[in-house]
């Protein structure tokens, strides 16, 4: 189903979303309203959404948005695993309080040093500093850090 929005609508959407992607901001109102395993399910699909886009994204050699969807499906999990434990997952604050609870629960450095790599990327989108080379690096262990992130979810 595709919804059609009249432009002063969708201008008003993106002004209420303050920067972020309208779908993501509409999906976070409607999760307010979930109940909190409805609201993981929403967020596990957040995460697949962000992670195809990134692909895809690092396909067309676009680093700079695939950088900001990995960090995307990165959050995604954030909010689901903070969810799941009744935890705040609002800001990067909230995001590195996660993260530290992770690591306590672990011992396992590999994520925190994939949280670091992951926050890189989404400063990328921000001020394109990254070369291909390096965006490769910080790509695949955000990907490791996907997968253990999904074994804690």
């Amino acid at each position: 189903m595709s919804l059609v929005i009249s432009p002063p609508v969708a201008e008003l959407l993106r002004k209420a979303a303050g920067g972020r992607d309208v779908e993501e901001f509409l999906l976070s109102l409607i999760a307010e309203r979930l109940d909190p395993s409805e609201r993981i399910d929403v967020y596990l699909a957040l995460h697949e959404k962000h992670l195809r886009e990134a692909e895809s994204l690092y396909e067309k050699g676009d680093l700079s948005q695939a950088g900001e969807k990995y960090w995307g499906a990165v959050t995604a999990l954030f909010n689901a695993i903070a969810e799941k434990r009744g935890m705040p997952h609002y800001s990067h604050r909230d995001y590195a309080v996660i993260i530290e609870r992770l690591y306590q629960e672990t011992g396992d450095e590999e994520i925190l040093k994939g949280f670091t790599l992951a926050k890189r990327l989404h400063a990328n989108f921000y001020h394109h500093f990254m070369e291909r080379k390096s965006f490769d690096v910080h790509r695949r262990e955000v990907l490791r850090l996907i997968e253990k992130l999904k074994k804690l979810e």
